[in-house]
């Protein structure tokens, strides 16, 4: 075959496979699995949308809806006009690197963006950080990783 055909060949094949299509960052991640209501609603609230759209790599312990509803509705309210103080609290959620569930197995804790640390429990089937539960761990990102967790963390 004349090397021009293998050429234009190699080129409509390449084009006529999908490639795999990029993760979304941490927050358009949390977004489209539509259970991250409250979370993406307090992310704006505190400003820090931007922030976890950023580089990275971000370890996000991100609390459901579910996890949201368990605080009483008045002091949610209270948390999310609050700004410094919600801040504090989301950013207890977030470490700076990539840590995956093999990662946190191997580790007592983690130090927090916020300057707390998160005491770590690893089961032989489940996984625990400050005594939320990880109901699904490593989800991906294109900058970090989420753990979805059954309960918002309150820095100490």
């Amino acid at each position: 075959m004349n090397p021009m055909k293998a050429l234009a060949m190699s080129a409509a094949l390449a084009l006529a496979i999908p490639t795999a299509a990029q993760p979304k960052d941490i927050v358009d991640t949390a977004a489209a699995a539509g259970t991250f209501k409250t979370l993406a609603a307090a992310l704006q609230a505190a400003g820090l949308v931007q922030t976890l759209k950023g580089p990275g790599p971000f370890t996000v312990f991100a609390p459901t809806d579910e996890a949201f509803a368990k605080i009483p509705k008045a002091d949610l309210d209270a948390l999310l006009k609050d700004k410094a103080k919600l801040i504090a609290v989301l950013s207890y959620h977030v470490f700076a690197g990539n840590a995956n569930s093999t990662d946190l197995r191997g580790l007592k804790d983690l130090s927090t963006v916020q300057g707390g640390r998160i005491k770590i429990e690893a089961g032989k089937a489940s996984l625990k950080v400050d005594g939320a539960t990880v109901v699904k761990a490593d989800v991906p990102a294109s900058n970090g990783v989420i753990h979805v967790i059954d309960t918002v963390l309150i820095p100490r």
